[in-house]
């Protein structure tokens, strides 16, 4: 099976870097509490898609696999330790600014309060999400739970 073209993001826009630019390696972390809500938190100010709404999680630095990228960003971002991470799906989304392959983790247990250590807000949703607006590479994710949970949801 060959994998799939990427989801493009502002296909208007010039891309940087030009067509041959490599991907950026990203965790991203699902967080569902038992009530099957998720958490979704708001891009800081002074990033590119400032506002926007996505799952959180950050590029993996040299070396990192995605759990312990995903570990890291999670302490650094929001404040709070993970428990197991559980690999869940992989999508490719290009953006103006970067190429990015999403690395999505479902994580069920966690410890410590929640901390937006980057200025960011925060919302624990349910389908269909009020939080907007979202950014384009959740709308994959939104979809996947829509699917999983058997609600009609589109964005």
């Amino acid at each position: 099976m060959s994998p799939r073209a990427p989801l493009v993001a502002d296909a208007h826009r010039p891309r940087e870097g030009g067509a041959d630019r490599q991907a950026v390696q990203v965790a991203v972390g699902v967080l569902i509490r038992p009530d099957g809500s998720f958490l979704l938190t708001s891009r800081p100010p002074g990033k590119v898609y400032a506002g926007y709404w996505e799952f959180p999680g950050g590029k993996l630095e040299p070396g990192e696999t995605v759990e312990v990228a995903l570990r890291r960003e999670l302490r650094e971002e929001i404040g709070v330790e993970i428990g197991p991470v559980h690999p869940w799906r992989v999508e490719h989304v290009d953006y103006p600014h970067a190429l990015v392959q999403l690395n999505f983790c479902k994580v069920h247990e966690w410890s410590g309060t929640l901390h937006m250590h980057e200025g960011q807000q925060y919302a624990w949703e349910q389908l269909p999400v009020r939080s907007a607006p979202v950014l384009p590479g959740t709308v994959p994710v939104l979809e996947w739970l829509s699917a999983e949970r058997g609600v009609g949801w589109k964005p």
